[in-house]
């Protein structure tokens, strides 16, 4: 129930939060970028959720569980893992994209425009790994181990990880949640290997700075 009313609190609000709000209706439209919009978004949801999240993780006991998960070796592994897969995902999809759309009638995922400075690339990389650390410390950390005890089956522990991530990026539309599918796939997959939440976090954070880069 914990790991329910989570999701609600801390994900859902974030479908009504700019740029995402009314993307589907304009999927073709490029969004732009903006720093007030994601330096506000990064300071007022993405930090205060994950520090919400590690302090219940934590047991209400400050943030031992943070102090706990230092970065190790097999991190970087993680991260060269995650990271190659993401690309490799979206780019697959990227091929099935033109070919599959227009026959089945499906819009391609909102592009996203790149930053236009150096102060706007700053903000998008305190973004995207703010955003990386948060979505991996609860689909991937939090799920993936609080919920050992009432379902010891790692499988479906991945499938409701998976489900809820994918959840949240119905905004990209069909083609989005299937590159969610396949990414919450490998990372899980990744993490119930190396055992650490930074490697993936990274991982996710420069694929959300590659998507962001090749919207130039």
């Amino acid at each position: 129930m914990e790991a329910l009313i989570l999701y609600f609190v801390l994900f859902f609000p974030a479908f009504n939060l700019p740029p995402f709000a009314g993307v589907l209706e304009q999927a073709m439209d490029p969004v732009p970028f903006s720093i007030l919009r994601e330096l506000g978004r990064t300071l007022t949801y993405t930090i205060p959720a994950l520090a919400l999240l590690w302090y219940l993780m934590s047991d209400k006991k400050g943030f031992s569980a943070l102090k706990k998960e230092k970065p190790g070796a097999g991190d970087a592994y993680s991260f060269s893992i995650g990271f190659s897969g993401l690309i490799l995902i979206s780019l697959g999809i990227s091929l099935l994209i033109p070919l599959f759309s227009e026959y089945l009638e499906l819009k391609s995922p909102p592009r996203v425009e790149a930053p236009l400075n150096a102060a706007g690339w700053i903000v998008l990389v305190f973004s995207c790994l703010g955003t990386g650390y948060l979505e991996e410390s609860y689909f991937r950390y939090y799920l993936l181990t609080k919920l050992e005890n009432p379902v010891p089956q790692a499988a479906l522990r991945i499938i409701f990880s998976v489900a809820l991530f994918s959840l949240c990026h119905v905004y990209e539309g069909p083609w989005g949640v299937l590159n969610a599918v396949l990414a919450g796939i490998l990372l899980s997959l990744v993490f119930f290997r190396f055992r650490s939440i930074h490697g993936i976090a990274w991982a996710h954070g420069a694929y959300n700075i590659f998507v962001y880069a090749m919207g130039n």
